[in-house]
């Protein structure tokens, strides 16, 4: 299983995108695209039918040694054999979301400032989010916190950073020129007329544009 060190890409199998019965069919074609970490996201949906849906995700990321995130509910990483779950900041602190998983796990927390990234390193969280960096129409309420603190915060944390929130193909490379190493990428992979092509040229950009900073 790749290490959470290790992943530079991550994707949101989101049910606001995708509806249930390609659920399957996405995470495949993430994984065949290079994804290096997957988050299932359904909000407003039962935790029976969430864990349905991860086990058949399951299916499809571990073989690919992708790692598979449970959005929102820490408690079903003790009936379903993800790898890890992530929190928001009006959900449960990283210390109680480990305690409600019950076991070794990736632990993510949504930030969405230098004092909240600060916070979630300090309680042991294992990644963070950080964003939205972009108005996005996946969280629309949710304020732009933009590309200035991009540099002082990968200086600050030295945990994962995966910036979310309307980074897309087109606009990866000033993300990554801003600081950024890690990107999360939602409506931009899951609407692509080809879900693998579009996920591998975005992998590709990541590698290049992060050669070209240095």
């Amino acid at each position: 299983m790749k290490l959470i060190g290790d992943c530079f890409l991550y994707g949101i199998v989101d049910l606001s995108y995708v509806l249930e019965k390609n659920v399957a069919l996405v995470t495949s074609q993430l994984v065949a695209g290079g994804i290096d970490i997957v988050q299932f996201r359904a909000k407003g949906y039962s935790k029976s039918e969430i864990a349905n849906l991860a086990r058949a995700m399951l299916s499809i990321t571990k073989p690919g040694g992708v790692p598979l995130i449970v959005n929102d509910h820490p408690d079903l990483l003790r009936e379903v054999d993800a790898d890890g779950c992530h929190v928001g900041q009006e959900d449960f602190g990283t210390v109680e979301a480990r305690d409600l998983a019950g076991r070794d796990c990736i632990i993510g927390r949504s930030t969405h400032s230098l004092e909240q990234a600060q916070l979630a390193q300090q309680e042991g969280a294992d990644y963070i989010g950080f964003g939205p960096l972009f108005p996005t129409l996946t969280k629309p309420s949710a304020v732009a916190v933009g590309l200035d603190q991009l540099g002082v915060l990968h200086d600050k944390i030295k945990l994962p950073i995966f910036c979310i929130g309307g980074v897309k193909l087109k606009n990866l490379g000033r993300v990554i020129r801003a600081g950024a190493r890690r990107v999360c990428i939602v409506s931009d992979l899951l609407c692509a007329s080809d879900v693998v092509t579009h996920t591998a040229a975005v992998k590709a950009s990541i590698r290049e544009n992060a050669k070209e900073r240095r």
